[in-house]
């Protein structure tokens, strides 16, 4: 996984010298780097996403980033910039399909798996048509943080600054819509163009997520992190806030985890993700238990004062 002639990394059991190691190589300052870029946009629009019950179009979104990197990659582009060329084409092209609404909704969900389905198909064929050797297959699919350059931090967090402004700017009405958007559409929201605006935000962050964790598994960092949060608290800015670090959580951990391991950072971030969603079910099951009210055991009707008799 290293550099050639390069010692495999092992762990001392010194926290700080086992810390210092995973900074002398260059390429692992590069993915801490964009990991924690990714992290943030990620749980910024995922928090959104979930809130919004628009998971099944991130999901299409994720999947769509596949066939833009092997496309990228076959007409001899950087793959970065194939992953959101599609990934924002295709949240266009769902943004402008029928109103979530009454039966429109299921005609929505239909045809976004169409379009999903048939990016995937074509991914597939753009590797099959690239003649030269491919063995980054299943980085596009499942992660991988090597190779990660400069000039791709600088991409992802220049993209990353306009997403996180362009949330900071439709945040609140954002937030009004997806909680009651006929409300909001009485009160002069731009309930429609919000929407289109989110699925842009929510095409950039997956195209971003999926330089980590790979187009399969970018609900690892879209989805997981802020239903776990939502989970915990229902204030949204505390919630949205521990979304942010949760995410940011578990990409570190992932990436200490598949630096001294021989296995891809995609799983060790899901894995991660998904342990910390557990816990918060245990915690929610435990909170439930105090809170529920005692009862009495069975007394005879004479022995209970009546709300009368008070």
């Amino acid at each position: 996984m290293l550099v050639a002639g390069a010692a495999s990394p092992s762990l001392t059991g010194n926290l700080v010298e086992d810390v210092r190691q995973l900074f002398v190589y260059p390429f692992m300052v590069n993915a801490f780097r964009a990991g924690t870029i990714v992290a943030v946009l990620a749980g910024v629009i995922g928090w959104f996403m979930v809130l919004r019950k628009q998971s099944f179009a991130g999901h299409t979104l994720a999947v769509v980033g596949f066939p833009g990197a092997a496309g990228a990659t076959l007409l001899g582009i950087g793959a970065l910039y194939g992953y959101f060329t599609f990934c924002v084409a295709a949240a266009v092209g769902i943004a402008l399909l029928p109103s979530a609404r009454g039966r429109g909704f299921s005609e929505e969900n239909a045809i976004t798996g169409t379009i999903g389905a048939f990016f995937l198909a074509c991914g597939f064929l753009f590797i099959s048509l690239y003649k030269g050797f491919l063995d980054g297959v299943n980085s596009l699919l499942f992660g991988s943080f090597l190779g990660i350059t400069n000039q791709q931090v600088v991409v992802l967090a220049v993209v990353a600054a306009v997403g996180l402004g362009a949330m900071a700017l439709m945040g609140r009405p954002l937030l009004f819509a997806s909680i009651d958007a006929d409300v909001a559409q009485a009160r002069s929201v731009p309930v429609r163009a919000l929407g289109v605006a989110f699925l842009i935000l929510l095409g950039l962050a997956a195209a971003e997520a999926s330089q980590i964790t790979g187009s399969l598994l970018v609900f690892a960092l879209l989805v997981m992190p802020p239903a776990t949060a939502q989970r915990l608290t229902t204030r949204p800015a505390s919630s949205l806030a521990l979304t942010v670090g949760i995410g940011l959580l578990v990409t570190w951990l992932g990436l200490a985890a598949a630096y001294y391991s021989p296995y891809p950072i995609g799983f060790w971030v899901t894995t991660f993700a998904f342990a910390a969603y557990l816990l918060s079910h245990l915690a929610g099951a435990g909170l439930v238990r105090r809170r529920a009210p005692v009862v009495a055991p069975s007394v005879g009707r004479a022995d209970v004062p009546s709300r009368v008799d008070r």
